[in-house]
């Protein structure tokens, strides 16, 4: 029989990816103290992926490696989505890594290895290539995390992370052993025909769903599998949390775009439900949480966790104009989160972490602009209009009322009023107390302008937010 080899066009920029991690870790071995290289290297590797990404566009699927990868508009669009936040990671994180003696080979090359786990997740059509995207990604996020081997807090915050993420993926890959056990197939697209047929066991299929999405829970940091979130964004360096909360987000919406809607998307009236549950527990936990919590890390983390709920009000509704703002949700969310990370980064100097909020206080003092920039971000994450933050919010609340949850949006509205109080707190330690230093903020051109972008990117998107809506909206009806 002669072997046909598979069409490598459709995952070039995976593959141009890998080649590169491998460049990198070589040219920073080579190059000794000159650290930028690898640096230069790993935002050159982003740019060729972006090109390549741009090459293969295309409004049509493409299916490769025995169906197992799939190239569509969603995985193009969410993939290039990817490329900008992990290279504003890169550029935010620069001078914090270079001061705490992280800025090694090692941290890129891990970087890398985490982008590619997601490029895969994102294009994944099959079982194999969805588990093998996101252990990928969740390793290289351990190691990440414990990078800094002479830190405790950041060493206890890994294997806190790799205990709780080893046990959510048993259950990811349990209940994908349950449903192969059912349906007979690892393919996305063929579990989806098995499915409508009748061809298998619903019972089986049932508690298979009940661990996958126990697992997708756990990747999104969903109360009650939330435990992680706040001991791991503490923990970490405040530039490995910035990655943590912002592009692996983009990854998991594709993770469960493939796995839930396109593979089991005919047990809708079976996930739907469990979804209510993971939204109202996360609103719910996330939003009072973080109202007793001092330190600006963990607090961001039950901010994360309530606006995962919010998240999944897109999912819950089950159409395409659900999906569509679930995925402009999810980026507001990473743009909102990047300049907040990046502020919390602006105020750490050498040889100090601000990790307080009282860290804030009187920041409109030390740099009227930061503080305005700020102070755009609080609001947005409150969900304040004009902010992108705002509209986010309305999208999937209008989503889930067309669905009949009224009662849901309700509870939403609730939840996002007492959400407003701990970032309303923000703006009032920035604009009415008084500094605890008078040192002034550090930072170079290339941060501040992108965090500028970045703080007005926020206000733009929010008072005209149609462009961004109707990309989402062409990325989920070009792929479903």
């Amino acid at each position: 029989m002669n072997f046909i080899p598979p069409d490598f066009a459709p995952a070039s920029s995976e593959i141009f990816m890998l080649i590169m991690v491998c460049v990198v870790m070589l040219a920073d071995l080579a190059a000794g103290d000159r650290r930028y290289i690898a640096y230069l290297l790993t935002q050159t590797t982003l740019l060729g992926c972006t090109i390549l990404t741009f090459i293969s566009f295309s409004t049509e699927s493409t299916r490769t490696f025995h169906g197992m990868f799939v190239d569509d508009s969603m995985a193009d669009i969410l993939k290039l989505m990817v490329y900008g936040t992990v290279s504003a990671v890169l550029v935010y994180s620069h001078s914090y890594i270079s001061d705490r003696g992280m800025l090694k080979g090692e941290f890129f090359s891990l970087i890398l290895f985490a982008t590619l786990g997601m490029m895969v997740m994102i294009s994944a059509s099959h079982f194999l290539t969805l588990y093998i995207g996101l252990e990928l990604l969740s390793l290289s996020l351990y190691a990440l995390v414990a990078l800094r081997r002479d830190s405790l807090v950041a060493t206890e915050a890994a294997m806190k992370f790799f205990v709780l993420g080893a046990l959510a993926s048993g259950f990811l890959l349990y209940g994908m052993s349950m449903v192969y056990g059912a349906t007979g197939t690892l393919h996305v697209s063929q579990l989806a025909q098995v499915i409508q047929s009748g061809a298998s066991s619903k019972e089986v299929l049932v508690v298979g769903l009940v661990f996958i999405v126990a697992g997708i829970a756990f990747k999104l940091s969903a109360a009650p599998f939330h435990m992680w979130a706040p001991d791991v964004y503490q923990g970490s360096p405040t530039a490995v949390t910035l990655f943590i909360g912002s592009a692996p987000k983009l990854a998991a919406f594709g993770f469960v775009m493939r796995l839930l809607i396109e593979g089991m998307g005919e047990m809708v009236n079976d996930w739907q439900g469990m979804l209510v549950i993971l939204a109202v527990l996360s609103m719910a936990v996330g939003n009072i949480a973080a109202i007793a919590q001092t330190n600006i890390k963990r607090m961001l983390a039950y901010s994360t966790i309530s606006h995962m709920g919010f998240l999944l009000l897109g999912f819950i509704s089950a159409d395409a104009n659900g999906y569509s703002s679930a995925l402009f949700y999810i980026i507001a969310y990473v743009l909102m989160t990047l300049g907040t990370f990046a502020m919390i980064m602006l105020l750490c100097r050498y040889g100090f972490e601000a990790e307080n909020i009282d860290d804030f206080k009187g920041l409109n003092k030390r740099n009227s602009w930061y503080a305005f920039i700020t102070l755009l971000l609080m609001l947005s994450l409150a969900g304040i209009p004009p902010m992108i933050g705002f509209y986010a919010k309305f999208a999937v609340l209008q989503a889930v009322v067309n669905a009949g949850y009224i009662w849901l949006a309700v509870m939403a509205v609730l939840f996002s009023l007492i959400g407003a109080f701990y970032y309303l707190r923000i703006i009032k330690l920035m604009y009415f107390d008084d500094p605890e230093t008078i040192e002034p903020l550090v930072s170079n051109s290339n941060v501040r302008i992108l965090l500028s972008a970045n703080g007005f990117a926020v206000l733009a998107l929010g008072i005209f937010p149609q462009g961004l809506m109707g990309l989402s909206l062409y990325a989920i009806q070009n792929s479903m």
